[in-house]
């Protein structure tokens, strides 16, 4: 059997019950690898993970994002080998760990110019920002569209590939120096919503019309007033909640407002189907190739420091990507 270093809860809550131990791997089963972690990705699910807004049988592994190399294939296997470069950005948390056990099913292969560190800190932003973009609602070229968390790791990568597509971006951010970084990487314009309103701010900008789109993962914060930047026939696109949960709502308020449409996507609804999943990673692959996407990795931890990158996570002090490094 194969001992390796994960991170584990036992209990929901801070991040103080994240548990650094050592544990034991099982034996491969069929359609399964052994898969050595380069690098990890850290993102606000994880957070959800620990504190039980998404709850999980405990004990329980974390993370759902990392990168790195095959050193064992189970009966059965096919399209992967050992010494495979691959990362993942879907399935069961667990990726916080030196070693895992996966099923071939989420793997996404890497190309060799994608470096593991890179891939663990777009894959999951990356393709969300592609589905949410090109998926949940087709944007097209002139399109005005709000995001909220401009500077996060996701709504970077969002701010260049909307300006990619032609499409005008406009973003909230926190400080006047994260508004700055979020114009720096494709948004049109970026609100500081600590000094601004950005209801106000919103139909200033688009003359009193409102955005055919917005996309929020603080959730409870800003909820309703993300529903008032939105024009009639709007969509609303709930993708995170970061600041809580979202309030129950009533479909007459939907009416009201402007025959709004509100959706609740995920990732992995969008990946479930094989080829498209390939398709989506290809996407992001090539846009990180031409430099029309660059992923920012402002943030390195050691993999046994996770409760501090967590503690910074939620404390709104990091900005861009960050990773866990094994």
């Amino acid at each position: 059997m194969t001992t390796t270093q994960v991170i584990e809860i036992d209990q929901f809550g801070g991040p103080e019950v994240l548990q650094w131990r050592s544990v034991e791997l099982g034996e491969l089963g069929p359609g399964q690898v052994l898969l050595r972690h380069e690098a990890v990705g850290l993102n606000f699910i994880d957070v959800y993970h620990r504190t039980g807004l998404y709850p999980q049988p405990l004990p329980a592994g974390l993370g759902g994002e990392a990168a790195g190399v095959i050193e064992a294939v189970g009966p059965g296997v096919e399209g992967f080998a050992v010494g495979d470069r691959v990362g993942y950005c879907t399935g069961t948390p667990g990726a916080y760990a030196q070693r895992r056990i996966m099923p071939v099913a989420p793997l996404i292969k890497l190309p060799d110019d994608i470096a593991f560190d890179v891939a663990a800190a777009s894959l999951l932003k990356g393709l969300t920002a592609y589905y949410l973009l090109h998926r949940t609602k087709a944007l097209q070229q002139g399109d005005v569209a709000l995001f909220h968390a401009a500077a996060g790791g996701v709504g970077l990568i969002a701010g260049q590939m909307a300006r990619a597509m032609g499409v005008r971006l406009i973003g909230t951010a926190g400080s006047a120096e994260k508004c700055r970084l979020a114009l720096d990487n494709g948004y049109a314009h970026v609100i500081d919503y600590v000094a601004d309103d950005f209801v106000a701010r919103v139909k200033q900008l688009t003359g009193g019309k409102g955005v055919a789109v917005v996309y929020d993962s603080v959730g409870r914060d800003t909820w309703e007033r993300s529903l008032a930047c939105l024009q009639p026939f709007g969509l609303m696109v709930s993708f995170g909640n970061a600041s809580g949960a979202v309030p129950p709502i009533k479909l007459t308020d939907l009416a009201a407002a402007g025959s709004l449409y509100v959706t609740r996507p995920t990732l992995g609804t969008h990946m479930a189907d094989p080829v498209v999943k390939q398709q989506m990673a290809d996407a992001l692959f090539a846009l990180l190739r031409s430099g029309q996407v660059t992923v920012h990795i402002n943030q390195r931890y050691a993999l046994r420091d996770a409760a501090q990158a967590h503690r910074d996570l939620q404390a709104r002090h990091t900005s861009g990507s960050t990773v866990l490094l094994p």
